[in-house]
């Protein structure tokens, strides 16, 4: 059930912001790796791998085995923190979870909504998705991919509850299963044009700051 992918990655004994800089600036990402009863390390893992890696899989129920310099075997892990920059598309730190044997793991499980549903496919209305990830608690070996939902007998003000998914065998979910999925809303009304007497005289309204240096932005996020 559960998607497995490999990356490959060296421990690191230096730590730090300015060593943290100095590995991006070589095309290094640094990353932890923590759980399961074990001693945190810190890891080296390269860039563009881990970046071409994450944009190809899901990053919240796929298990990562993580090739460690040093170590037999791969260890299995989940993904669960991914610090990026505030504006480039640029990972700065992962941590990962590493997968014990025989124990649960809890983590976010993407819903797709599949077809057309008849209330706006012959009614005009909107279909309104409310639950795009559901946490879930399961053994790794059952985690599932994704959670698909059949919307196409959905009418205008009709609604799907947690407790109406179609869960595997072996997944609890962690949500009041009286939560709303989706649902069917009646046609909105147009929106009404804005006022085109507004006084056009009025100061311009101050949008944000101007943008920090990387190396401020790295400071708070790693401070």
């Amino acid at each position: 059930m559960s998607t497995q992918v490999t990356l490959n990655a060296e421990r690191r004994d230096e730590t730090g912001k300015g060593v943290a800089r100095k590995l991006r600036a070589a095309g290094k990402l640094p990353a932890v790796m923590y759980g399961a009863d074990g001693e945190s390390v810190s890891l080296v893992l390269d860039a563009n791998d881990t970046s071409h890696l994450f944009h190809s899989i899901s990053v919240d129920n796929t298990i990562v085995n993580l090739e460690v310099g040093g170590e037999a075997v791969p260890v299995p892990t989940l993904i669960r923190e991914i610090q990026t920059h505030p504006f480039r598309a640029e990972i700065l730190h992962v941590d990962f979870l590493r997968i014990q044997t025989g124990v649960e793991v809890e983590l976010d499980i993407p819903v797709e909504l599949e077809g057309v549903p008849t209330g706006v496919k012959d009614q005009g209305g909107v279909l309104e998705q409310t639950i795009y990830m559901l946490p879930v608690s399961c053994m790794p070996a059952a985690i599932p991919d994704l959670i698909r939902v059949d919307v196409s007998g959905l009418e205008i003000n009709d609604s799907l509850q947690v407790a109406e998914l179609a869960i595997p065998e072996g997944v609890e979910v962690l949500l009041d299963p009286e939560r709303t999925v989706c649902s069917v809303q009646p046609p909105s009304m147009a929106a009404i044009p804005e006022d085109e007497d507004e006084d056009e005289d009025e100061e311009p309204e101050v949008i944000g700051e101007a943008p920090m240096e990387d190396e401020e932005v790295e400071d708070e996020l790693e401070g």
